[in-house]
């Protein structure tokens, strides 16, 4: 015991420094999709029709969608000429699903709420999953927020297991046809006035599910969305930076 105590001591603080220090990533983290424009040939369509996702939109101008976005090293090897590429830029997540596309890759990043929901959620915000039908890549990362190293409770957020309990909901997954009366059941069952976050690929188009029968292509056009979240699946930074901002806590960070 006296060795595991010692052990503790000498690792210091873990939580991250976020937002006060930028973080931190390994080589390998592939932020936010960059796109020169420069580069582009025939109006990207053969990049287009290469690419896993519908990142890349064809056409004069071309520009990207980061919220199709996989995050894959196909979708960058999909230009032979190199137009597409990943940054380090982990801030994304935007309170507009158009401010996720534009003919460079940069985001509109999320704005704050008005005062009154300010007032009500900026220091006590209460979320409810729904996993609506996703691979559990997204949950893993919302399930990471709670950690040592991120401590999404330490900005008063945190997820309760009713949406009776809830200030909104945070939607995962393409919305399986199986799951389509569940997210809705849920979304009615939280208290007015309510949120949605729409977290991943799959939540906000489909993601590589898109187009098949079995989905609904994300979360459905009724539901007022407040923040989506692009990755598949998203650093847990990208959730927390969204998060921060559409609360208002979080105007120019790292």
């Amino acid at each position: 015991m006296l060795d595991l105590l010692r052990t503790r001591l000498q690792q210091g603080t873990r939580t991250s420094g976020f937002p006060k220090d930028a973080p931190e990533f390994p080589e390998r983290f592939r932020g936010r999709p960059a796109l020169d424009a420069s580069r582009c040939a025939d109006g990207c369509r053969e990049c287009a029709r290469s690419a896993p996702s519908d990142l890349i939109q064809p056409g004069a101008p071309v520009t990207l969608d980061v919220g199709a976005c996989l995050f894959s090293p196909e979708e960058a090897s999909a230009c032979p000429e190199g137009a597409v590429g990943f940054t380090r830029d982990f801030r994304m997540a935007s309170s507009t699903r158009q401010g996720l596309r534009s003919t460079t890759g940069e985001v509109e990043l999320a704005r704050a709420l008005d005062e009154r929901s300010r007032r009500m959620f900026g220091r006590s915000l209460r979320l409810r999953s729904v996993a609506a039908g996703s691979c559990n890549g997204c949950e893993a990362e919302l399930v990471a927020l709670g950690n040592v190293v991120f401590d999404l409770a330490r900005f008063g957020v945190q997820f309760v297991a009713s949406p009776r309990h809830a200030d909104g909901i945070v939607v995962t997954g393409a919305v399986t046809t199986n799951m389509s009366a569940a997210l809705r059941a849920t979304y009615d069952a939280v208290p007015d006035p309510r949120l949605v976050i729409a977290v991943g690929a799959c939540a906000i188009n489909g993601g590589p599910f898109r187009g098949s029968p079995e989905v609904g292509d994300g979360v459905p056009d009724d539901l007022p969305v407040d923040l989506w979240v692009p990755g598949c699946p998203p650093h847990p930074l990208t959730l927390l930076d969204g998060l921060l901002r559409m609360l208002g806590r979080l105007e120019d960070g790292p």
